[in-house]
């Protein structure tokens, strides 16, 4: 059975702040934050943005672009680590924005960046497990909203985005293997206390943990193939890693290379043509949590000016706690001209000033106790209206 992603949509806050604006602000040299991190801009969501409007635009989007109606989704997950309640999951509000059918498995999950990655392998078992009157069809969704505190290490690897997948038989995008390496360990290295807006990192363990992990999914990989002779990355022709920030694929690519018994001088020289691409969108995106993998992956058939069909991915995931996974799958043919335009919304964001990104970021402490405000005329996307009577309210 062939399974996998016929469709990716993206969905992007319409805001950004360039980095160097937020590094001269912050009195470090531009190129410390835009080469020194791989990025030049992070996405910022404006007040009536969050996960669950993120999650519900990216849902849309993917459900058009395969050209399926709602009606046939069978399993719809969001995995996300900024949810906006404890106990219902962010998957049951974008079921009824979306006006996906009853007879639907609904669930959110949740392991730092890992979570959509648990969604899109719980539903590819979902898939090939088969049975039913109807085809089985997924939607998974990543959405997240990377928040670190002002004038913090962290505040130059935020950012935000919904990235939505449909999942099922004969894909059009990219086909999955079956084989999957696993790799889990309980470690602190990221972690977010439920009273906290903020998110918390030990940046050089977690590098350490990200690192640990790479080893560690590719070596169970390795492991759990049926075939006798080992398998090399080598033979690759893309690889495509969980991206909290460009220059943390540099490290993961060299640390999956060294498996191989290649320097980090090899392993950057096949840097440009493998992963290049997939940091497209990402650098100007900033940090999508969940949303990271499946970002880079879509700028990768997006922005590759390579022909890809056929081409053999490596796929790694990564969550902090910590969770990862290595596979592979096989681009399908004619897939790069379903996604051209991908990051067509990137081109409309509006960049804003400092005073401007400084005011959201202490507006947003008070969104989850926003007054509800009935919109004055009919909502073209989902926008989050705030709280009425403790519930939060959409349009």
């Amino acid at each position: 059975m062939r399974v996998g992603i016929d469709a990716l949509a993206l969905a992007v806050p319409p805001l950004a702040l360039e980095l160097r604006t937020l590094a001269e602000a912050r009195g470090v040299p531009p190129a410390k934050f835009v080469d020194g991190i791989g990025v030049e801009r992070m996405a910022i969501a404006p007040l009536d943005e969050d996960t669950v409007t993120l999650a519900a635009r990216a849902g849309a989007a993917a459900l058009a672009q395969a050209g399926i109606s709602a009606s046939e989704i069978g399993y719809l997950v969001v995995g996300t680590e900024t949810a906006v309640d404890h106990s219902k999951p962010v998957a049951s509000y974008v079921q009824g924005l979306l006006g996906i059918g009853a007879a639907c498995r609904v669930y959110e999950t949740k392991h730092a960046c890992f979570g959509a990655t648990a969604g899109v392998l719980g539903a590819l078992e979902w898939i090939r497990a088969g049975g039913g009157k109807r085809p089985r069809i997924a939607l998974v969704i990543a959405a997240d909203i990377a928040r670190y505190g002002l004038q913090t290490p962290g505040e130059p690897t935020q950012g935000g985005a919904g990235v939505a997948l449909i999942l099922r038989e004969d894909p059009r995008l990219v086909e999955i293997d079956a084989t999957i390496g696993h790799y889990a360990s309980d470690v602190h290295d990221f972690w977010r206390p439920l009273p906290s807006k903020d998110a918390l990192v030990d940046g050089a363990f977690s590098v350490e943990c990200y690192l640990n992990a790479v080893t560690g999914a590719y070596r169970n990989f390795q492991e759990e193939r049926e075939e006798t002779e080992r398998f090399s990355v080598l033979a690759l022709d893309r690889l495509v890693y969980h991206v909290p920030y460009g220059k943390m694929a540099i490290k993961a690519h060299r640390q999956l290379l060294a498996e191989e018994g290649l320097d980090a001088a090899a392993a950057d020289a096949t840097f440009a043509e493998k992963v290049g691409p997939s940091l497209t969108l990402p650098r100007r995106i900033g940090n999508s949590y969940t949303g990271s993998l499946y970002a880079a992956l879509g700028s990768l058939l997006a922005t590759d000016p390579a022909p890809l069909d056929g081409a053999r991915l490596g796929l790694f995931s990564y969550g902090s706690g910590s969770a990862a996974a290595f596979f592979t799958g096989t681009v399908v043919a004619g897939a790069q001209k379903r996604v051209a335009g991908l990051g067509d919304a990137l081109e409309r964001q509006r960049i804003l000033a400092i005073d401007e990104y400084e005011a959201l970021f202490h507006a947003r402490n008070d969104l989850d106790t926003r007054p509800y405000a009935a919109p004055e005329g009919p909502a073209t996307s989902p926008r989050y209206l705030g709280v009425d009577g403790g519930k939060r309210r959409y349009g």
